[in-house]
């Protein structure tokens, strides 16, 4: 398993594929009592992309065989009894940009064009659309609200943690659907960890300014690469987007007894998970996927 600390967060399942292929997926214990709902998270396996892409890569931007890329995604749109026609992408641009989106965004981004640009985060209330959202170091973040019977899915870079998008998401779910933060169970998903997460100072400074309560959320490293007269040296820091996007969701209403927070670093799991830190830009991308069942 892949898990950093102990495995009370996720359940790892095997989805048959058929002809003694199965698909490795992560999902949120937290979730699982939840009824109506499907959600997953990938790995790096189960898929038939090679190479640095190897092998379930969900990007049809990064150089890998689009005919690989779809393959991948009719493997994971089986878990949910789906084809990639009914899954819906975001266009991820490091905004705090949410979108609604229906059944006639189906396929968007997967089998046609999406009609949106710089979307960051999804929300819908429709069954049977399967939201998308992809990742490879930065934080995926998942809301359910049983009562209303609505989903989002956000992807949320330090730029969007900074923006807090996870409280863009539920002010959207709110202002279409009604939601209410102390009704939704939420998830922060896998993702960079703090050990792995060195930024410099300007970045550092934006979270200072947007956290100024939450010391723990940055760990100052001083000049971790010696001084020199001849370089400009830079404070480096080790940031927790963990912390600081449950901060976030609790300072929005969400009950510390409906979210779950990750405990799988990217970075540190870059056999299993695609990082790109640690591949240094060489690889694909894993998906955050989301639906309510019909």
């Amino acid at each position: 398993m892949i898990y950093k600390n102990d495995n009370t967060i996720f359940r790892e399942i095997m989805h048959d594929l058929g002809g003694g292929e199965a698909l490795p997926l992560l999902t949120f214990e937290r979730f699982h009592d939840l009824q109506g709902f499907r959600h997953c998270f990938t790995t790096r396996k189960g898929g038939v992309s090679t190479g640095v892409f190897a092998s379930l890569n969900l990007s049809f931007t990064r150089g890998d065989d689009r005919d690989a890329v779809m393959e991948n995604y009719r493997r994971v749109a089986s878990y949910f009894g789906k084809k990639p026609e009914d899954i819906v992408t975001s266009d991820q641009t490091h905004t705090t940009t949410v979108h609604e989106v229906g059944r006639p965004a189906s396929g968007f981004g997967v089998t046609r064009p999406r009609a949106y640009s710089d979307v960051d985060g999804l929300i819908t209330n429709e069954p049977g659309v399967v939201l998308a959202t992809f990742y490879a170091d930065c934080v995926p973040l998942y809301f359910i609200d049983p009562v209303h019977r609505a989903i989002g899915l956000s992807h949320s870079g330090w730029r969007g943690t900074v923006g807090r998008m996870g409280r863009e998401t539920l002010m959207a779910m709110e202002a279409h659907y009604g939601t209410r933060p102390e009704d939704v169970y939420a998830a922060i998903g896998p993702s960079i960890c703090k050990d792995c997460y060195e930024v410099s100072s300007d970045v550092a400074e934006a979270f200072f300014d947007a956290f100024p309560e939450h010391p723990e959320i940055l760990e100052d490293r001083g000049f971790p690469y010696g001084h020199s007269n001849n370089l400009v040296m830079d404070h480096k820091y080790q940031l927790d987007l963990w912390r600081a996007n449950e901060v976030v969701l609790l300072e929005c209403g969400v009950l510390p007894e409906h979210l779950a927070v990750t405990n799988v670093c990217t970075c540190c799991n870059s056999n299993e998970l695609f990082s790109h830190r640690a591949s240094h830009g060489k690889r694909g991308n894993l998906g955050a996927f989301l639906m309510i069942e019909e």
